[in-house]
């Protein structure tokens, strides 16, 4: 029972660094001690220790004798080669998932697509949304669950975990612009749905790259008024 309820406690705090990470309140780069973060989720030494790996394995952290377990870094070449990597694996994936998906899986991304559309962008305090965020996961992993590979699924998850500590370079959401995701996430469910396997390729292939031109010509704003004007280096 001790060892049940201890595996909980460490899959709680886990999930909940994860989170954290990719919702911007660890900084890339940024130092993740396990004392100071036993203080600040209340969990113990083992149970921080037990979680910090999966987050190595995840590509959300890194670590390094002497140096301990730090957020990943970002850099513009870094978010190119995610990108790259996550167009040729998520579209392979999506094809399969397409081709292979059943009435249940329709539903199921018929009812995802449905949470994300309906779901707040903004919170109250005029953020990114985090119901949103965890709402945008949920439709892009339920759209690439028809594809029977496990092992293709989980390759694409984690890929797309990583390229989302990008969105800590944006001072405004890479979503918030002219451009209107919320079309974008209704053609690519559309074309889905319909089986549509070079259309659905096509959108999802434009989505995530319009997603990273975004966030680099964010960066490079940043970059350029930094020089004029020191600031925090991540706009968390």
């Amino acid at each position: 029972m001790t060892t049940t309820r201890s595996m909980t406690r460490a899959e709680e705090i886990y999930k909940r660094l994860r989170a954290d990470i990719l919702n911007g309140r660890h900084e890339p780069g940024s130092r993740l001690r396990v004392e100071a973060l036993k203080d600040s989720y209340g969990a113990s030494s083992g149970v921080i220790r037990e979680a910090l790996p999966r987050l190595v394995g995840q590509g959300l952290a890194t670590f390094a004798p002497q140096r301990g377990f730090r957020v990943v870094t970002v850099s513009p070449e870094r978010l190119k080669e995610l990108t790259e990597a996550r167009v040729f694996i998520e579209t392979h994936v999506v094809r399969e998932s397409v081709a292979a998906g059943t009435i249940e899986w329709e539903s199921d991304l018929l009812a995802a697509h449905h949470h994300l559309a309906r779901t707040p962008y903004f919170s109250d305090d005029g953020a990114l949304s985090e119901r949103w965020l965890n709402a945008h996961a949920r439709f892009h992993r339920v759209l690439l669950e028809g594809c029977p590979n496990r092992q293709l699924r989980d390759i694409a998850t984690q890929l797309r975990d990583a390229a989302e500590v990008y969105r800590c370079w944006a001072r405004t959401p890479a979503e918030h612009s002219h451009r209107d995701v919320a079309a974008e996430h209704q053609m690519i469910c559309d074309r889905a749905i319909a089986r549509d396997v070079p259309g659905v390729v096509e959108a999802l292939s434009q989505h995530i790259n319009i997603t990273t031109q975004l966030l680099l010509n964010d960066y490079g704003r940043h970059e350029e008024k930094g020089k004029q004007d020191p600031g925090p280096p991540c706009g968390c």
